[in-house]
C-alpha cells in the first residue's frame, strides 16, 4: 500500500509565498514522476507542475517563473515552492506519483494524496 501524505497548504496574503511537501510512504521500490495538481471550486483538477526521477520538469503557464517543483528521490518526497501568489492559486491542491513500482517487474499505478488546501487573499 503506498500513501501520499501532503503539508504546507494555509491561507496566505497576495504576494506571499508557500512551500508544500509531499511524502511518499510505503514499499516502493521506483516512482517515475511526482507532481503537484490543482483543483478550484467549479473547475476541473489541472497540472500545475511535475518532475522525473531523473530532473526533468513541467509546468502550467500560469505558474511559470513563480513555482519551483523540486524532488528528493531518496525520500520520495517532493516539494513545490510557490512565491508571489495570486488569489487566482487558491484551490485544494493534490500530490501525485506516476508509474510507481513496487517491485523491479511489478505493474506500474499511479496515486493521489488527500489534498491541501492553499487560500491566497487579504
Amino acid at each position: 500500500q503506498v500513501q501520499l501524505v501532503e503539508s504546507g497548504g494555509g491561507l496566505v496574503q497576495p504576494g506571499g509565498s508557500l512551500r508544500l511537501s509531499c511524502a511518499a510512504s510505503g514499499s516502493i521500490f521506483s516512482i517515475y514522476a511526482m507532481g503537484w495538481y490543482r483543483q478550484a471550486p467549479g473547475k476541473q483538477r489541472e497540472l500545475v507542475a511535475g518532475i522525473t526521477s531523473g530532473g526533468s520538469t513541467r509546468y502550467a503557464d500560469s505558474v511559470e517563473g513563480r513555482f519551483t517543483i523540486s524532488r528528493d528521490n531518496a525520500k520520495n518526497t517532493v516539494y513545490l515552492q510557490m512565491n508571489s501568489l495570486k488569489p487566482e492559486d487558491t484551490a485544494v491542491y493534490y500530490c501525485n506519483a506516476d508509474r510507481v513500482r513496487l517491485c523491479v517487474s511489478c505493474t506500474e499505478y499511479k496515486y493521489w494524496g488527500q489534498g491541501t488546501q492553499v487560500t491566497v487573499s487579504s
